[in-house]
């Protein structure tokens, strides 16, 4: 293996351990205000909280024992701690995700006391790092963001709020700002051809990009069901097309056919909230067109509830709502367009040092000649 630089550090051990206490705290939130809501008689409200927890973790966990099978099938990896009815059961009762975790953690912990640690070993914990940084953005995207949709619309639509239910919602805020960033500097830092995120002012940058822009998303869709729970079927349309275009660009990111529909599946359910780029292609045109789109549906939605149904509430908070999705659309665009400009790393493959790098486009992903692992047939978010 080419030497890459690239260390595992204490200081990604530490972010490996701030990981695992924020997706505890996040399943712990929504676990507590779904109980609270049940208390208060509020049983479609707390059934619909726990639904989006398992939905999330029942998908993590699929794809985590489908990973595990194929990394010690394809790559010889065996760990005699993990046998096949081990990890049968440890997903089967849904902490698969906490076994990688503790797995990571205490791998990582050994190499990193080590004084001659080869970079085989190195690349491997960020490979680990790396799968768990893409179930956590599975999870982030069926769990979290969902969650803040409909805890928002339980505070906006029916009035009703409590400290708990706050409390929810700045933990899976905190839970996605955390997992979006976490996985752009780990996917970079798995492939040896790719330059690293820097951190500092490209990462926050980054991270403003997506935050300001998923904030107004999360509120629009919002105000959207408030509106009409038939808009609820538009936003199954809007999945859908999402899904069809991943099955048009023919993702290839699975080993199974089934497991390969419920990855565009879940695509589908991410490009609801977010842009990113499925294969790894310059994607300026289809960026332009999503955000158009995107923006314009977010700006309709207040004014729709406003001229159609002033009897909501919303009306008396019209013009704040409409000056924040705006202002906050503004400003996350902008970021995006600072990062892509001047922040994004840009470095050619190894092998042919070209000066192609589109917007949202892994650099050299084009260009190297095998892919091997499923890191470098990820969605580039």
């Amino acid at each position: 293996m080419t030497n890459t630089g690239k260390r595992f550090s204490w200081f990604r051990w530490l972010c490996s351990v701030f990981g695992l206490l924020f997706y505890l705290a996040d399943i712990g939130s929504d676990f507590l205000l779904s109980v609270q809501y049940f208390k208060k008689g509020h049983v479609t409200w707390a059934a619909l909280t726990l639904v989006f927890v398992l939905v999330g973790s029942l998908c993590i966990q699929i794809f985590s024992y489908a990973w595990f099978k194929d990394d010690k099938e394809n790559y010889g990896e065996d760990n005699k701690a993990l046998s096949p009815c081990h990890l049968i059961c440890i997903h089967v009762l849904q902490i698969g995700i906490f076994t990688r975790y503790v797995h990571l953690l205490k791998k990582s912990f050994k190499v990193l006391r080590s004084d001659d640690t080869q970079e085989e070993e190195q690349f491997h914990l960020f490979g680990l790092a790396t799968d768990l940084s893409m179930l956590r953005m599975f999870e982030v995207f069926l769990e979290s963001v969902p969650q803040l949709v409909l805890q928002v619309y339980i505070i906006l639509g029916h009035n009703h709020q409590s400290y708990l239910q706050y409390i929810s919602m700045a933990v899976s805020l905190l839970n996605i700002a955390w997992a979006m960033v976490d996985y752009r500097r780990c996917f970079r830092r798995s492939l040896p051809y790719l330059k690293e995120m820097p951190s500092g002012i490209p990462t926050a940058v980054y991270l403003f990009y997506k935050i300001f822009t998923i904030t107004p998303r999360i509120l629009s869709l919002t105000l959207f069901i408030m509106l009409s729970a038939f808009c609820t079927v538009a936003m199954a349309c809007i999945w859908l097309v999402g899904t069809i275009w991943a099955f048009v660009e023919e993702t290839d990111f699975c080993t199974s056919r089934v497991l390969e529909h419920l990855y565009r599946a879940i695509v589908g359910v991410i490009l609801l909230f977010t842009f990113f780029n499925i294969k790894g292609e310059n994607t300026t045109v289809h960026m332009t067109v999503y955000y158009i789109f995107s923006v314009g549906q977010n700006l309709a939605a207040p004014i729709l509830l406003f001229l159609l149904k002033p009897e909501s509430g919303v009306p008396d908070y019209f013009l704040p709502i409409l000056f924040f999705i705006l202002v906050s659309e503004s400003m996350g665009l902008g970021f995006l367009g600072l990062y892509y400009s001047l922040l994004h790393p840009r470095q050619p493959c190894r092998e042919k040092m070209t000066e192609e790098d589109g917007m949202d486009q892994v650099d050299g992903m084009n260009h190297e000649p095998k892919k091997t692992t499923r890191f470098e047939r990820f969605l580039q978010i």
